[in-house]
């Protein structure tokens, strides 16, 4: 019997901050001393309103002058409450992103959280994403969209990330600047960026780098070209049009976990057969989009965006040949990828992808009206094939026989309603409707007499609601509560192999469907800007990690996952430049039903029981963060920031877990002008302590005989840099 919703916890916690924040405005008042600051406003729920008015758990950041390689978006995207963001030290693989819990159980790329850059998505409609595609070096600010509105955006929103480029501004300018640091890191890049001159012509900025690293670990080196274009538009009639293209490719070696043992031992070290099959992964993206928003009068206004692009990636796993005989180099027939459906150790495919959304925003439809209709239409379309990576007995980390070949198509087609109303000058009430359905496809052509038809398809629909109602319970405080219904679909990597060891094809795995329940409270005030969110999701037919065994990932369904929690965060301008920054998330994330255990069809135990009360692995229970910050416009700046993270579980079993760790880092740099020219120079030093800590960990990780789990973190480590921008 699963729990209802309980909130003795929430309730404290948010009566006591409207009580103390309620009595600091009051004295503000009375002292007419309240701070006024800067409106930001934020674009991620479509509202256009104020982040502190928005009734969700929105955040924004702006990318600030380079003080790190601007080559990880975990440079950046740091202290948002609820955002767990790993570094695997892995550059075969993307950043380990979750949201409040969903996408943990990812072993690669970004599952569960919404990715969008300039607008154009970087997750495809079954929810797989990546943040490759991201140039920091000409970012000019990431919103965060957290909890239940995040469906607004359709399946798989645990969660949105939305970064957005600068747009080119003033006179011509080029920037050149390089940055080296540990491990023989080092970037280039080079910035071109212009203003418009005359009306109806583009402002443009280019931006181009190329990064390469020997890497923490052993066979960890990788090399990464990333170009970035933006041109805009702003022309006579209020129209604005965007016009991006990117091109990223990136080759990595993939040094793969290490169990705790081996970590201990040497966290820098690989397992042999990472080497002896040279596990490596090569990718290259491009992409054009383009954003066209336009004013039809003081009412009505219409968006549109269309894009298209090709994604290649050719990974070579460490999968073994086969297993052997103890202590012997005789293969046992028919294991691993001996096996007769095994799919290989060589990933390849070839993806097209492309996508359009357009709506129109009423502003006073009614009095105090403001209604949203669009839809979303995104499709995807691969040929995706594996090979054994091996040839004979003498060649490893190559491209062997074919076994799997196979065409996959994947479309959805949303449409979605929006609407806001100013109750009056207090309260207001949003809402939204998005029916979203996505339907797969996959066409087998590697059939053989022992490995049949596995072609299939299946669509997913569900109709997602959401509410939210705010009250500003005075001008520098604001109440809301909200509900929303979200949605996730397996990806087509997640129904690639059946946890159920007798069955083809996992097609028949079902969509997660979560209802959202949060209360809130934000104040910007003399004290800084304060936000509190505490929420709790309850989720049927959660997608978990069943086993990942030699490179075969394996997912089912659990009857019913809980998540609940408080999120908090503070951040002021204390003194002059001198800014502050905190946060604290809190999240119990647990199965709430048991999830029985499989058994194949000899009666052998493949996947084991979860036992009611575990906690899903991969989700920090605990995490803080605190920053202070020097920062003028010009000259000297300096920096300290402290994270904490909680234990993390490996396993459904919570056998093991990563430990829990605090680590700092600190920053200075100078940045001057003289006349056309301006400079710009940074040093830094991460993990300050050289602290010995996971930095992520492969959940579910089945490899024989202990799952290698770990993910070692950097120890200590430096970079600096200097940039030098000349304008004509």
């Amino acid at each position: 019997m699963s729990q209802s919703p309980k909130f003795p916890f929430v309730r404290t916690t948010l009566s006591c901050l409207i009580a103390c924040i309620g009595q600091q405005v009051y004295a503000e008042n009375e002292a007419q001393a309240v701070q006024t600051l800067d409106t930001i406003v934020i674009e991620a729920t479509r509202t256009d309103r104020d982040v502190m008015s928005t009734p969700a758990s929105a955040y924004y950041l702006t990318q600030e002058p380079q003080k790190g390689m601007n080559v990880n978006l975990s440079e950046t995207l740091k202290g948002v409450p609820g955002l767990q963001l790993n570094n695997r030290e892995n550059y075969a693989q993307d950043l380990q992103i979750s949201m409040r819990g969903f996408g943990a159980r990812s072993s690669f790329g970004v599952r569960g959280v919404r990715l969008y850059v300039d607008g154009i998505p970087a997750t495809m409609p079954d929810g797989q994403g990546q943040t490759s595609n991201i140039d920091l070096n000409s970012l000019d600010h990431i919103e965060v969209l957290g909890g239940g509105l995040s469906s607004l955006y359709g399946n798989s929103s645990g969660g949105t990330i939305l970064t957005t480029s600068r747009e080119g501004q003033g006179n011509d300018s080029i920037t050149l600047g390089y940055s080296g640091g540990s491990e023989n890191k080092g970037q280039a890049n080079v910035v071109l960026q212009g203003g418009a001159k005359n009306a109806n012509e583009p402002s443009y900025i280019l931006s181009s780098s190329y990064f390469d690293t020997d890497g923490f670990r052993d066979h960890s080196g990788a090399n990464k070209i990333l170009s970035n274009a933006k041109l805009t538009w702003d022309l006579d009639d209020g129209s604005k049009i965007n016009w991006i293209n990117n091109y990223v490719k990136i080759e990595a070696d993939d040094p793969g976990g290490l169990t705790r043992a081996q970590w201990k031992e040497n966290p820098k070290q690989v397992v042999g057969n990472v080497t002896k099959y040279n596990a490596r992964k090569e990718i290259e993206q491009v992409q054009t989009g383009l954003t066209w928003n336009k004013p039809i009068n003081d009412q009505n206004d219409i968006y549109a965006m269309v894009y298209a692009g090709q994604r290649s990636v050719t990974q070579y796993q460490s999968t073994p040949k086969c297993a052997y005989v103890d202590e012997t180099d005789i293969c046992k027939p028919n294991t691993v990828q001996l096996g007769k459906k095994h799919a290989g150790g060589v990933i390849d495919f070839d993806r097209n992808f492309y996508g359009t959304d357009i709506r129109w925003t009423g502003k006073e439809v009614l009095p105090n009206l403001k209604l949203i209709a669009g839809v979303a239409i995104d499709g995807m379309s691969e040929e995706r094939k594996g090979f054994q990576n091996f040839i004979g007995d003498t060649q490893y980390g190559v491209k062997g026989e074919l076994r799997r070949n196979e065409d996959n198509t994947l479309w959805n087609l949303d449409p979605y309603l929006q609407a806001s109303y100013a109750v009056n000058d207090a309260v207001n009430v949003d809402a939204g409707l998005r029916y979203s359905n996505v339907h797969f496809k996959s066409e087998d052509h590697y059939i053989t007499k022992d490995n049949g038809d596995n072609s299939g398809k299946n669509d997913y629909q569900k109709l997602l609601p959401s509410l939210a109602i705010s009250w500003k319970i005075l001008p520098e405080l604001m109440a809301y509560a909200s509900y929303a219904q979200g949605f996730e679909t397996p990806t087509f990597t997640e129904m690639a192999y059946p946890a159920d060891t007798d069955s083809d094809q996992n097609f028949n795995l079902k969509a997660a469907e979560s209802d959202t329940y949060e209360l809130g409270l934000k104040s910007s005030n003399m004290l800084g800007d304060f936000t509190a969110a505490a929420f709790y999701t309850k989720t049927q037919d959660d997608i978990v990690a069943a086993a990942s065994d030699s490179g075969r990932s394996t997912f089912r369904n659990a009857d019913q996952t809980v998540r609940q929690g408080v999120e908090l965060s503070w951040n002021k301008n204390v003194w002059r430049d001198l800014t502050a920054q905190a946060s604290y998330s809190y999240i119990d994330a647990k199965f709430d039903a048991d999830i029985p255990e499989i058994l194949d069809k000899d009666g052998k135990v493949t996947v084991a029981e979860i036992p009611n009360g575990n906690y899903i692995p991969g989700i920090a229970k605990n995490q803080a963060f605190l920053s202070l910050g020097w920062k003028p416009e010009n000259g000297l700046r300096a920096g300290v920031d402290v994270r904490y993270s909680d234990k993390i579980y490996v396993n459904d079993g919570n056998s093991d877990a990563a430990p829990s760790y605090v680590v700092a880092a600190a920053n200075i740099g100078y940045n001057w002008t003289v006349n056309d020219w301006a400079f710009n120079t940074f040093a830094r030093v991460d993990n300050l302590f050289d602290k010995d800590y996971s930095g992520s960990v492969i959940v579910n990780d089945s490899t024989k005989p202990i799952g290698r789990y770990f993910e070692p973190a950097e120890g200590r480590n430096w970079s600096a840099g200097l940039s030098v921008t000349k304008a004509f």
